[in-house]
């Protein structure tokens, strides 16, 4: 699994996100973006490309540090992926 954010220093994510997903090699790793952004067209524009799952990721460390923990139970426990 790939935790992406959008908002990046040099790479606009949604490049990141482009370019993962049109890469054979990158394409089946799940892409979960986690990002400040709660813009309608971020959203939009990442489901568009591919992304598995786009969390606004919270302010507050603790509720942070718990939403990456709680995903990485779901993506390890209950996700389901082909054999």
């Amino acid at each position: 699994m790939i935790l992406l954010d959008l908002k990046l220093p040099k790479v606009d994510g949604l490049e990141i996100l482009r370019r993962l997903k049109a890469d054979a090699r990158t394409r089946s790793i799940p892409v979960v973006v986690m990002t400040s952004s709660q813009e309608e067209q971020d959203i939009v524009e990442s489901y568009r490309l591919g992304v598995n799952s786009y969390i606004v990721k919270p302010v507050d460390f603790d509720k942070f540090a718990q939403s990456v923990a709680d995903l990485g139970l779901y993506w390890l426990l209950l996700n389901k992926v082909p054999s």
